[in-house]
């Protein structure tokens, strides 16, 4: 098991597995991103490496960070007990540069991103957030701790935005939705099916699982499964055509939250709160 540092193709850090099979990238100062994930042979993020090498596009591709919000706010502007605070579409932590470390039973990377002077004047509350990605074979499980180290309750919520390479759009099936969603692009209640129904078109849809999704690709056969854990247990569906992804996403609330108060997950004062999802793999 090794953690090394690399610079071909864009700089990055390379994380392997004692097996030498299971292997993760990451960015740690481009938002503590993933960029890559290979396990039993295959690679399974969809990842625009021209696109991320220009620092005036925005990402696609790997596993961004959604905090302290999923999704965006009317005018990127909230009003908190401590004021009006500008908070732009996500939040954040996608933008922002994390600390990488191995995890200490080798299985694995930590990603942690603490306050500084930036985010206090859009998010105004002292916190740290800390992911760890642990390994195994077709599985990737993924723990959140989220630290209020301020001394006033701290709203929040958290989302993972993973790109997942799939032969088509046109060839993806999706397994285990409810049959109702929220549509984003109306922003209404919509039938599941009529919703993904556009994967070509484009969609942007949420749902509340009651279990594991799972995305199909019928050309390969091969299948990501997002194995939820409440309350990070909501997931997100959204497409990018043409572009051979699709992202399943786990969300712990849906957009506005920090609004209307819908599943808000709040952090005492000097106290903290931990999450965990994870996504499994298999070949066809």
């Amino acid at each position: 098991m090794a953690l090394i540092q690399h610079s071909e193709s864009y700089p990055h850090w390379e994380f392997t597995d004692a097996s030498g099979s299971e292997v993760l990238r990451v960015v740690p100062e481009r938002g503590g991103l993933v960029t890559g994930w290979r396990s039993l042979g295959r690679d399974w993020l969809y990842f625009d490496t021209e696109r991320f090498t220009d620092p005036s596009c925005s990402v696609r591709g790997g596993i961004p960070v959604l905090f302290p919000i999923c999704g965006g706010l009317p005018g990127d502007a909230v009003r908190l007990p401590q004021g009006l605070v500008q908070l732009s579409q996500h939040g954040f932590a996608r933008d922002r540069p994390w600390r990488l470390a191995e995890r200490a039973d080798g299985q694995g990377v930590s990603l942690s991103l603490e306050h500084d002077t930036t985010t206090l004047e859009a998010f105004p509350f002292r916190f740290r957030l800390q992911l760890d990605y642990r390994l195994a074979p077709g599985l990737l499980e993924i723990t959140a701790r989220v630290e209020n180290q301020g001394s006033s309750p701290m709203p929040f919520s958290l989302g993972l935005h993973p790109y997942w390479a799939v032969t088509s759009l046109a060839d993806v099936r999706l397994e285990g939705l409810p049959q109702q969603g929220f549509d984003h692009l109306s922003m209404a209640e919509a039938p599941t099916a009529a919703a993904l129904a556009q994967l070509e078109q484009g969609v942007d849809l949420l749902v509340r699982p009651s279990g594991p999704v799972s995305l199909v690709d019928g050309a390969t056969g091969c299948r990501v499964s997002l194995e939820p854990q409440a309350p990070w247990d909501l997931a997100v569906i959204w497409s990018d055509p043409p572009r051979p992804m699709l992202c399943l996403e786990p969300w712990t609330g849906p957009r506005l939250s920090l609004i209307s108060g819908d599943r808000l997950l709040q952090v005492p004062p000097a106290d903290g709160l931990s999450l965990q999802c994870r996504y499994g793999v298999a070949l066809s």
